[in-house]
């Protein structure tokens, strides 16, 4: 076992049963009750159901149209078939809340991830689901903690 910092490491089995408690912490959270909530809300609409379907076979469509890319003669057309159905779904009070819900979530766990990744140490990317990221790292405009040597 590796000892560092004056703390002797978990073994994997302790290091799991830890893992599972934080989920059941964040299972018990306000959180996962309200996206549970909300989730339950959305599956039961029947407008959302027969939208969801709708989405469905518009993104179908449209994957068929963007093999051939937007040269395809109906490529914009299914793209803005996409396009109407997820507006439609977004202005139903219960998904837009579910979608709140479920980011709310996401940035829970991610802070989690967050915690534990700079528990161990400060270089240590954690991923994000936010398509915009914010920076950090060499690649991304961030700052480079690979020094003037480059990284390797």
């Amino acid at each position: 076992m590796y000892e560092g910092n004056g703390q002797s490491s978990l073994d994997m089995g302790q290091l799991l049963l830890r893992a599972y408690e934080i989920g059941d912490l964040v299972n018990l959270s306000a959180e996962v009750a309200e996206y549970a909530y909300w989730k339950s809300v959305v599956d039961a609409n029947p407008q959302v159901r027969q939208l969801v379907k709708q989405f469905a076979k518009a993104k179908e469509q449209f994957e068929d149209c963007e093999r051939f890319g937007r040269f395809h003669p109906d490529f914009h057309a299914a793209k803005d078939k996409v396009m109407d159905a997820e507006r439609q779904l977004n202005e139903i009070e219960c998904v837009s809340k579910f979608k709140a819900a479920e980011q709310a979530v996401d940035d829970l766990l991610h802070e989690i991830a967050l915690q534990i990744a700079n528990s161990v140490s400060d270089t240590i990317k954690v991923p994000s689901n936010d398509p915009l990221p914010k920076g950090g790292g060499c690649g991304s405009g961030g700052s480079c903690s690979c020094g003037s040597g480059g990284c390797g």
